[in-house]
């Protein structure tokens, strides 16, 4: 049920809203990143997906080239998987900025695809974390509105 008020929807508090589910969104990362709760890359993204779709807690697609035609049908059919399988999408800008999070390099010193990113539950327990709790009801909220993959961007540092 979707029980939103017109200053929830637009106006100068929509854009307080973005600034501080981009903050929740880099304490998500930040926290689940040394727990082992990230997979980075399409192709990575695309095989955990396919095996344990059920631990995807958040799915997150982030790019700076709109035109590359390849990259936009990954990006479709992971939609419209995580879709099917209620898991929350958001839209990230900055790629800079989210990779700087992610520590930027793989082991090795090669650059991370970090066009698609998954955040997925813990081994150990069920997560408890309010700034995830944030994400997705700002997720859920923007389903309401008809907009199934909000476009968020991560603050500059």
């Amino acid at each position: 049920m979707c029980n939103m008020t017109f200053e929830e929807t637009g106006g100068e508090n929509s854009v307080e809203r973005m600034e501080s589910v981009g903050q929740a969104l880099e304490e998500v990362l930040s926290s689940a990143l040394p727990q082992g709760c990230i997979t980075v890359g399409v192709y990575e993204a695309a095989k955990s997906l396919n095996v344990d779709p059920d631990n995807v807690v958040l799915c997150l697609l982030a790019t700076d080239d709109e035109e590359d035609v390849a990259l936009q049908i990954h990006f479709t059919l992971i939609q419209a998987f995580c879709c099917e399988n209620d898991i929350n999408i958001l839209r990230v800008g900055n790629m800079r900025r989210l990779a700087e999070i992610l520590g930027g390099v793989k082991p090795g010193g090669e650059p991370m695809d970090v066009h698609c990113v998954l955040v997925t539950n813990p081994q150990s327990a069920l997560w408890k974390d309010p700034a995830l709790s944030k994400v997705n009801r700002f997720c859920r909220d923007c389903r309401c509105l008809d907009q199934w993959v909000p476009v968020i961007n991560l603050p500059d540092r």
